[in-house]
């Protein structure tokens, strides 16, 4: 039996087969170069479920004793912590997160606190006179909205879409920017732009189904299918497609088999695998004519209303073991400052705990961003962390419900303009971005 994220995720799959719009152009390897000189990536990982990033970054200074409070139950001991330094001041990471740590001493990874869907600037002096986000709290519009950055509408494009909309119109012959390993992802989706889906250690594209005469026969039969001149517009050109399709699969596939194996070794988990593949297609970027790319990768389980100590300590050893692996293969490649890595997670959770010892869903989290020294301004905190006061100045409501000082729109921003969009770009990517006065947070060099 499958989960329904699962069955999703498989049917996600089929896009492979549909990627054939999508991959049209690939055979002609010689017309795929984009204008942009140099490679950069984009890789975002999705943490399904609303992360609890009140134990992924605690204070682990005097503001200790608050969180001990406010956490009876669910809080973790001081002395498991793994300190770091942020804004002058102490933090702690998670007991798990030992690369993170390593990779945050080492500046190549930076803490953005307290970011969320937003509108406009909210503060608790406003709360009840500014426009919310539309169903705070819910798994699905959040998941949504933190994939299309669309705080009041339900559907709409996705940020990471409408970036390559905007990078496609300047190279229309080139790859697809957007490429999913989990699955339909609405991050990818732009208006004129799809990203393509394809499963860890799979093959993109069509194979074929055995060797020897039948199979050849069949090939045969299929390209006489494809190349008949029917004398119909509609036909003709479906037929073009997937003409296009069958030999664009095959100068993927070729690229990914030629290439050599990446001796960096992952974790085979579900993220582990995910982050292999999206290494391995980094690999053949040359060979493919890619200069631009966005990955989504996510890893599900974080839903943890109960027991979250032992479930979100099994949770954080797994990103944790997956990133730095990740990390570490684009140091073996030699891309270290040109693929960033970025979390994402719906919502934060409550700072209090619920009555099974888990957590509940809440509003702002904290947010990690991976890359090269000289890409990411690692070893350093951006934004602003909360008051670990319940009903206090950063608390919607009664429970810890932090009320976000980044807005998402910020966070994809500071991304984006790394990634080569102009500001004037950047406003039609991030329709709400115009209501912030700081439209990046430097967290980007």
């Amino acid at each position: 039996m499958r989960t329904r994220r699962e069955f999703v995720k498989h049917c996600g799959t089929l896009a492979a087969a549909g990627a054939g719009a999508q991959l049209l152009r690939l055979g002609q390897m010689s017309a795929m170069a984009q204008t942009a000189p140099n490679y950069k990536a984009l890789v975002c990982v999705f943490l399904f479920g609303g992360n609890d990033g009140n134990n992924t970054i605690v204070p682990n200074d005097g503001r200790f004793a608050a969180y001990q409070t406010m956490r009876p139950n669910i809080s973790l001991a001081q002395n498991v912590l793994r300190p770091v330094a942020a804004q002058g001041a102490s933090y702690g990471l998670h007991p798990r997160l030992v690369n993170l740590q390593r990779l945050y001493t080492e500046q190549r990874a930076a803490m953005i606190f307290n970011v969320g869907t937003l509108v406009a600037p909210t503060t608790k002096a406003n709360l009840n006179s500014v426009t919310l986000p539309r169903n705070l709290y819910s798994h699905s519009d959040q998941t949504q909205q933190w994939q299309t950055a669309n705080p009041t509408i339900s559907g709409g494009t996705g940020w990471g879409g409408r970036i390559t909309d905007i990078l496609s119109a300047q190279a229309p012959a080139g790859f697809p920017l957007g490429v999913s390993v989990n699955g339909g992802a609405a991050l990818l989706n732009g208006a004129v732009s799809r990203g393509i889906s394809l499963m860890p250690g799979s093959t993109l594209g069509l194979e074929r189904f055995g060797d020897g005469t039948a199979m050849n026969a069949r090939e045969a039969a299929m390209q006489q299918i494809l190349t008949f001149d029917t004398g119909m517009q509609l036909i003709g050109s479906t037929s073009g497609v997937m003409n296009n399709a069958v030999a664009g699969s095959i100068a993927i596939n070729q690229a990914l088999n030629s290439a050599p194996p990446i001796a960096t070794v992952f974790p085979q988990t579900g993220l582990g695998r995910q982050l292999q593949q999206v290494a391995a297609v980094i690999r053949v970027r040359a060979a493919l004519g890619m200069s631009r790319q966005i990955y989504f990768c996510g890893m599900g389980g974080f839903d943890n209303h109960s027991d979250l100590l032992p479930s979100h300590d099994n949770l954080m050893g797994q990103v944790d073991a997956a990133l730095g692996a990740f990390l570490a293969a684009t140091d073996e490649m030699g891309v270290t400052n040109e693929v960033t890595t970025f979390t994402e997670s719906e919502f934060g959770r409550t700072g209090n705990p619920s009555s099974s010892n888990g957590s509940d869903h809440a509003w702002g989290s904290h947010a990690f961003v991976l890359g090269g020294p000289a890409a990411v301004r690692g070893g350093e905190a951006f934004g602003t962390f909360p008051t670990h006061a319940l009903r206090g100045p950063d608390d919607a409501g009664s429970r810890g419900l932090w009320i976000p000082t980044t807005a998402l729109d910020q966070y994809g921003a500071t991304l984006a303009s790394w990634f080569g969009l102009s500001a004037a770009d950047l406003n039609t990517v991030f329709p709400n971005l115009r209501n912030f006065s700081n439209p990046t947070i430097g967290f980007m060099r």
